[in-house]
This record gives C-alpha cells, sequence and structure tokens, in this order.
C-alpha cells in the first residue's frame, strides 16, 4: 500500500503537533486542521485516507463532521478523538461510518493501534463497500434485469429471495440460516436487513467462532471502566451498537455452550448489562444467525443448546449448495468475469463456451465462494483478453461424473484414490447422506465407508 495521508482534525494545537509529529516519524503524509472549515478545504483539494476527528470542536459537532466528510468523501475513513464521558458519541460515531476511536488523554501506542486497525480496514475497503454485493455475489445490472438484489433465476433462488422478502418485514423474528460454507449465508442476512425498516441502521457481523471464550460477555454486552484487568474504559458491546439494526452472528455452532447461556437471556430479555455494572440497557435488536453444521443433530448431541437452536429458528431459510442449482453457474460466471475484468484492469472479450461445460461438471465444494475464485484466478493469468480452458484449474478429484457417461469419471481420470473419492461422494449424494445406505450402494461396509470418509477428508 502506498504512503497513507492522514489529517488530524482538533482545535487543540498541542494534540494536533503531538500526533502530526509522531505520525511523520511513521512515514505518513500528515495534514493539520484546527476547524472543521479548514479540514473541508484540505479534503477537497488533497486525497485523504484518513481523518483523525476529534468529538468536540468549534464550529460543529465532530459527529455532523463524520456525516459530512462520509457523504461528500466516502473513500476517506474517520477515527475519532473521544473525550472522558462521550461513550455515547461513540456510539453514534460508530453508527455513523466511524472506523474507530481512541480516547482522551491519549497514549501514543492508542493512536498506533488505532492507525493498524484501519489500515486493515482501508484494505478491505472495496469488499466493505459492496455490501450489497457481498463478496461480490450481487451486481446493480442483475438487480436492474431481475427486479432482485441476487444472482440466479433457479427455482431454488427464486424460493430464497420469497423467504427473505417475507421475513424481512416482521420486525423481530429472529432468522437462522443453513448451508455449507461458500454458499451466501451472509448475502442472505444482509438482504434480509435491507428489504427490513432497520436497512438504514447497523448491520454487524460478528465471526462466533473468531471470538476467545474470555472475551465473549465484553464483546457482546460491553462493560466499565475496572471491571476487570485491561478495562481502561467504558465499552459498549455490540448489541448496543447494533440497537435498531441487525446483528449477524455467523457460524454460530462454534460458540461455547456457556455462552449460548447468556445469549438465549438476552434474545428473552431484549437487554444488556455491561461487565461490572447491573444497570439494564435495552436493546431492539434483529438477530440473525447462520450455520454449516446441523445444529440440531447437535443439540441432541448436547453440542449445541437445543432452547437456543429452537430461539434461533423461528424462521429457518436454507440455502442449497451450487451443485444443486448448477442452471445459475452460467449468470454467475459471467458476473464475476465482468466484476473482475474490471477490477483488474483486464479486457475480456470472450470466453471458451467448453468453461461452462466444464464447469457444469464441477462438484464445487467450496460452491459460489470456489466459483468466484477460479474466475479472478483465471482473469489474472490470462494475457489473450480470451479466457479458456487452459486458465482454469480444476482439480480432477472433485469433478463429478458426466452424465452422459455415469460409468466413466469426468476428465478420464485413471487415478485410483481420485475415482474413489468421486464415488463415494456420489453415493453419498445419492443416499441423502446416510452412511448406511451408501455403504450398501458401494457393496462396502459402514465401518469401511467411514475410515475413507475420514481418510478423504468428506
Amino acid at each position: 500500500m502506498a504512503k497513507l495521508s492522514i489529517l488530524i482534525v482538533d482545535d487543540e494545537q498541542r494534540v494536533r503537533d503531538e500526533i502530526g509529529e509522531f505520525l511523520t516519524e511513521s512515514k505518513y503524509m500528515v495534514f493539520k486542521a484546527g476547524l472543521p472549515s479548514e479540514a473541508y478545504g484540505i479534503l477537497e483539494n488533497n486525497d485523504i485516507d484518513i481523518v483523525i476527528l476529534d468529538i468536540r470542536l468549534p464550529e460543529e459537532n465532530g459527529i455532523d463532521v463524520l456525516a459530512k466528510i462520509k457523504k461528500s468523501f466516502p473513500g476517506t475513513e474517520v477515527i475519532m478523538i473521544s473525550g472522558h464521558g462521550d461513550m455515547n458519541s461513540v456510539i453514534e460515531a460508530m453508527r455513523s461510518g466511524a472506523a474507530d476511536f481512541f480516547p482522551k488523554p491519549f497514549r501514543m501506542m492508542d493512536v498506533q493501534y488505532s492507525i493498524q486497525r484501519t489500515t486493515k480496514f482501508i484494505r478491505l475497503t472495496e469488499k466493505l463497500r459492496e455490501l450489497e454485493n457481498n463478496y461480490s455475489l450481487l451486481a446493480r445490472e442483475f438487480q436492474k434485469e431481475h427486479g432482485h438484489q441476487i444472482i440466479g433465476n433457479s427455482n431454488a433462488i427464486r424460493n430464497i429471495i420469497g423467504l427473505m422478502s417475507k421475513v424481512a418485514h416482521v420486525e423481530n423474528t429472529t432468522v437462522l440460516i443453513a448451508g455449507e460454507s461458500g454458499t451466501g449465508k451472509e448475502l442472505v442476512a444482509r438482504g434480509i436487513h435491507y428489504l427490513s425498516s432497520r436497512k438504514d441502521n447497523f448491520f454487524h457481523t460478528v465471526n462466533c467462532s473468531a471470538i476467545p471464550e474470555t472475551l465473549f460477555e465484553s464483546e457482546f454486552f460491553g462493560h466499565r471502566k475496572g471491571s476487570f484487568t485491561g478495562a481502561i474504559e467504558n465499552k459498549a458491546g455490540w448489541f448496543e451498537i447494533a440497537n435498531k439494526g441487525t446483528l449477524f452472528l455467523d457460524e454460530i455452532g462454534d460458540m461455547p455452550l456457556l455462552q449460548q447461556a447468556k445469549l438465549l437471556r438476552v434474545l428473552e430479555e431484549k437487554s444488556v448489562s455491561r461487565i461490572g455494572s447491573r444497570e439494564k440497557i435495552n436493546v431492539d435488536v434483529r438477530v440473525i444467525a447462520a450455520s454449516n453444521q446441523e445444529l440440531l443433530k447437535m443439540g441432541h448431541e448436547k453440542k449445541f443448546r437445543l432452547d437456543l437452536y429452537h430461539r434461533l429458528s423461528s424462521f429457518v431459510i436454507s440455502i442449497p449448495p451450487l451443485r444443486e442449482h448448477r442452471e445459475d453457474i452460467p449468470a454467475l460466471f459471467s458476473y464475476f468475469v465482468r466484476l473482475y475484468s474490471e477490477r483488474l484492469g483486464k479486457n475480456i472479450q470472450k470466453y471458451d463456451k467448453a468453461i461452462i461445460a466444464q464447469l457444469n461438471k464441477y462438484d464445487f465444494p467450496g460452491n459460489i465462494r470456489e466459483l468466484r475464485n477460479m474466475v479472478e484466478r483465471a482473469i489474472i493469468i490470462n494475457e489473450t483478453g480470451h479466457l479458456g480452458l487452459a486458465d482454469f484449474n480444476f482439480d480432477p478429484s472433485e469433478v463429478v461424473r458426466d452424465t452422459v457417461d455415469a460409468d466413466v469419471p469426468a476428465f478420464d481420470i485413471f487415478d485410483l484414490e481420485a475415482s474413489e473419492k468421486i464415488l463415494i461422494r456420489k453415493a453419498l449424494e445419492k443416499s441423502n447422506f446416510n452412511k448406511s445406505k451408501a455403504a450398501e450402494l458401494l457393496k462396502i461396509s459402514w465401518q469401511s465407508l467411514d475410515r475413507r470418509i475420514k481418510k478423504f477428508g468428506l
């Protein structure tokens, strides 16, 4: 990444000089302004990556300045400087698009960490700005043509869109989205949010598998200053920040059982208490959860709370894997070709029809995400402007049998293990993933099938 340009907006010259000196020594390009009017002029005439903005300013409130910056300069990220007792303002700022904040009085370490977090945020900016297409699955042109935001015209996709539309208008119903990795669960969650009356409020994504158990309560419910070692200031939790909006809990099946009980209590009571406080804070948050695991089965195995499952599954949307709606592959492929041709500065004018034929034979264990990555890689390596089969790297062991000649694996595979893997996968699919029935189809014992499933990672 090129050298970042950072604008410091604070009416205290000491603060501007202190931060400016530190950032200059850190090789950033630094601009300074004491008033909002000065800041607007700098923004108009320079490409500013990050604005460090004090919440309390003369001329205008920092929150109002933030709103104007995000409206007029959407590519610029904003870090707020909060004073003592400004936590409500910080929450408002985060909802209004601030990337981060640090408190006054501050240490240079606070500034450094905030810049680092925001730099990572900037690197993901393209993805985050495409909230309506989540990882490239939405296209405005397609929306205009078909009247909806999800690419695909199969009955399966039409059914999902219908369910999204229905539940979006029922404000407080929790939703559980089930589906394999890469099928677009977060896309569906965002779609529900945007179709609802909550669309102008915060949508926050939480990856439950990435949260250490010791930080769960602090992250979800917040804490008071001094409530535990390291709690140097009051902190709002995700339920507070997402108030009036939507909280998307991805990979909910990975949440520890103890924390599941605490989440269930909040869903029932619609209030949270920060760590170190007895005060109840009412929250109005729609919760949408997602998992690629069978939560009901996990519940019967005591690996997931059944009461939480029943609370979350008031309305269930199951997203089929791409191999079950292959008729959508051409539309998805064409969109990804256009998207990455533009994004990567490539002039891709044509592609061989044989590519679509081969994609239709492919099993897509990574689903739509895998198709997207395949297209991106092909466009990166292509030098002719005409995509061909040679630009794609199909894994022979993941290619399904050709429906015309069902006895011969596609690509004439003579790899015994690859062929065996294909047969096992097909037997599992045909038996609806019942191991006993699949073993009968393969004419082997259940134990032998189980060993092979573990061997091949199926």
